[in-house]
């Protein structure tokens, strides 16, 4: 059994996810926490829950989704993963906060590659990795069949889809992503989103304008 915890951190309201495993080991998706304040929050939540952080990975490497990424690995000796075809959005990625006005710092650390082929064991579950470009040119969702959820990213909201109009970007790639890689998911799947609530693929199925 894999618990997802979630929490809200920086100017754009980014959605930071914790998956946890029965033995408190627990994986961070999409670090982002900005300045001291947050960093710390994460910092305590992982030691009051006696949780023991074993990787960092990334949907995708916008500014939002890497605020926190340095500090979190200078205090935790972990690796960190993010799709091949992503790595212009990383490399880029300070100077593009710097437009924004905010601040960003990326880590020293060699980051490790993660591709569509690959399966995650966690937990005594397979989490699954989906390709779903059209957001960034390489982002990638996490799907676990066994526990009915997906990890999206900024690819799927509630009633909504992510921004294509950011370098790499691209709508029809972003629509063609989501019916085939969310939308040919169980129903029941819960989808937890880059940013906002919850939702499901049944809902967005049914509901989401930009597929009715």
């Amino acid at each position: 059994m894999i618990r997802v915890e979630s929490m809200v951190f920086g100017p754009f309201q980014e959605n930071t996810y914790l998956l946890i495993n029965d033995a408190k080991e627990v994986i961070i998706i999409d670090p982002g926490m900005y300045g001291p304040n947050e960093l710390k929050s994460m910092i305590t939540y992982i030691k009051a829950n006696d949780l023991k952080p074993q990787k960092v990975l990334l949907t995708h490497a916008h500014l939002d989704h890497v605020f926190g990424l340095k500090g979190l690995l200078e205090n935790y000796d972990i690796p960190f993963f993010l799709h091949e075809k992503d790595l212009p959005v990383y490399d880029t990625a300070e100077a593009v906060a710097s437009k924004y006005g905010v601040v960003l710092s990326l880590p020293k650390k060699k980051y490790n590659l993660i591709a569509e082929s690959d399966e995650l064991s966690f937990g005594g579950n397979t989490i699954e990795i989906r390709f779903v470009p059209g957001h960034s040119p390489g982002s990638i969702c996490f799907y676990s069949k066994d526990n009915q959820w997906v990890i999206g990213g900024d690819v799927l909201f509630q009633n909504a889809i992510g921004r294509w109009d950011l370098p790499g970007g691209d709508l029809d790639t972003l629509i063609k992503s989501v019916q085939t890689q969310l939308f040919t998911l169980p129903d029941e799947t819960v989808v937890y989103s880059g940013h906002g609530p919850k939702t499901s693929v049944g809902l967005e199925k049914m509901n989401n304008p930009y597929f009715n």
